[in-house]
């Protein structure tokens, strides 16, 4: 009969942190079995080694490398692929003669641990208890002695050894965020922190509940004095809130043409590092209410007066985000705010605009690639420019053979541009040219179809319809799966 696997988690580094059930099994194995370094110290049997018995039989599993380099034909990964081969059948043959074998694993078993590189290849073969254990970033949060996470917010769990821009890209994104493995990383993690607006917020604990414990604002610290076993942590918002700055600013946030999963991480923590949330109250709708966080909701037809108060916000002090569907930048809020910030009394009035995916862009993807070439994008409204311009535009991106991308078709009190501008196309292009309804992309009644210009009907067109028209290279093909699927060639034919 062959022995039983144990995966220990021994907790943070406190011996007294270890469960009752680790405890247990410890003192009942009959081998106990841990990783060190080459210098054959081992922080894991440090921890258990009150729980040892003496008589007990010990495989210090002992790592060919750790951050050097190797002559090994596999590179680094391939000397530890073949040190886990090795360990594992030193294990196995123990389990083999019936004897029960305990894995020392420091915090959990399975969060970054070293025993998950055993349980892998034994646990399908024998019988197996995984016992888990205080993990370093409770320790760390209880040594701080501050929330990780509250309410809704999201807590992620980034290891330090990410390129800096996906670190700065995970950071701007959460609410709450525990980095691990420090040491020869710390300098990136700090940068990625610091460029991602977070680094104040930050704090940084070391040796957790062991020998040698120390917490600091992570920016006091020497990145020479920084260990392997360190964390930075960045706590609950809603118990760490920012203060209030000493200047404002506006920040126009591109929330795409749906929900959260158009948002881009930078947007994402720039709503959620605001203190006043201004919009269209359609679109601030989209954004997940946050406690301590003021949101200011107006009709869609007010963006001077808005982008007025959101300055006014700023210069009194206020973190503030307005918020834009889509690319602030096209056919949105960005225009707005930047027109009343180069007046007096904004001008001093810090602005940024945070770019967002567009409708247009949204709307390509769902029908294939119908922006593949050159391509205009034109708003048929004509609140804010007279009709004569925009037929003068339509003509002139026409008979350049553009694709075009037409925003703002109609709404209840514009019944008529969708067939005054399919009537004007058809002069220039065949009635059959490809057209694309794309209607709420991304929302719960998204609808996207092709038809032929010829037989575009207005009353199928709405202010949530974006428009995208062919131009004469465009094809629209029926593919085997039933589907028809738009593209715009690359090339053009030489004239």
């Amino acid at each position: 009969m062959t022995g039983r696997l144990y995966g220990i988690g021994l907790g943070p580094g406190d011996p007294s942190l270890l469960t009752v059930r680790a405890a247990e099994l410890i003192g009942k194995a009959d081998v106990i079995a841990y990783h060190s370094a080459r210098h054959g110290r081992s922080i894991a049997r440090s921890i258990a080694e009150r729980y040892l018995t003496g008589s007990q039989i010990e495989e210090k599993l002992v790592y060919p490398i750790t951050v050097e380099t190797t002559d090994h034909p596999g590179g680094y990964r391939g000397a530890l692929e073949d040190f886990y081969e090795e360990a594992a059948a030193r294990l196995a043959a123990h389990l083999d003669a019936g004897l029960d074998v305990a894995v020392l694993a420091e915090g959990d078993p399975f969060f970054y641990g070293s025993y998950q590189h055993m349980h892998k290849r034994l646990a399908h073969r024998y019988q197996t208890e995984v016992v888990p254990g205080v993990t370093s970033i409770s320790a760390a949060a209880a040594r701080l002695g501050t929330p990780l996470v509250e309410a809704e917010e999201v807590l992620t769990i980034i290891p330090g050894t990410l390129p800096e821009e996906e670190l700065t890209a995970r950071l701007a994104a959460t609410d709450s965020a525990v980095i691990m493995k420090l040491g020869r990383t710390f300098p990136t993690v700090r940068a990625a922190l610091e460029r991602s607006g977070r680094l104040d917020e930050a704090h940084y604990v070391e040796r957790a509940t062991m020998p040698g414990e120390r917490t600091a604002p992570l920016a006091e610290v020497d990145p020479q004095t920084v260990p392997y076993f360190s964390v930075a942590v960045l706590p609950s918002r809603l118990n760490n809130p920012k203060p209030e700055p000493e200047h404002g600013e506006v920040v126009v946030v591109g929330t795409g043409p749906a929900g959260p999963l158009w948002l881009t991480p930078e947007a994402r923590g720039a709503l959620a590092g605001a203190t006043d949330l201004v919009g269209y109250t359609t679109y601030l709708d989209r954004v997940p209410v946050r406690p301590g966080q003021r949101r200011h909701g107006s009709d869609n037809k007010v963006e001077a007066e808005r982008a007025e108060f959101a300055l006014d916000l700023a210069r009194r002090g206020h973190r503030v985000a307005v918020v834009s569907s889509g690319d602030p930048g096209v056919f949105a809020m960005a225009t707005a705010v930047l027109e009343a910030a180069c007046a007096d009394p904004y001008r001093e009035v810090p602005v940024r605009v945070l770019p967002g995916m567009t409708a247009a862009h949204a709307a390509a993807s769902r029908a294939g690639a119908p922006l593949g070439h050159d391509y205009a994008v034109v708003s048929l409204s004509d609140r804010l420019k007279p009709w004569p311009v925009v037929a003068e535009r339509l003509r002139a991106a026409a008979a350049a053979d553009l694709v075009l991308a037409l925003y703002n078709p109609g709404s209840r009190s514009r019944t008529t541009q969708v067939g005054l501008a399919r009537d004007l196309l058809l002069e220039h292009r065949a009635p059959d040219t490809p057209v694309v309804l794309a209607r709420d992309v991304g929302g719960p009644t998204e609808r996207v179809r092709t038809v032929r210009l010829g037989e575009l009907d207005p009353a199928e067109v709405d202010m949530r319809t974006i428009l995208l028209i062919g131009s004469s290279q465009t094809q629209a093909v029926d593919r085997g799966d039933g589907t028809e699927v738009v593209w715009t060639p690359r090339r053009y034919p030489e004239r």
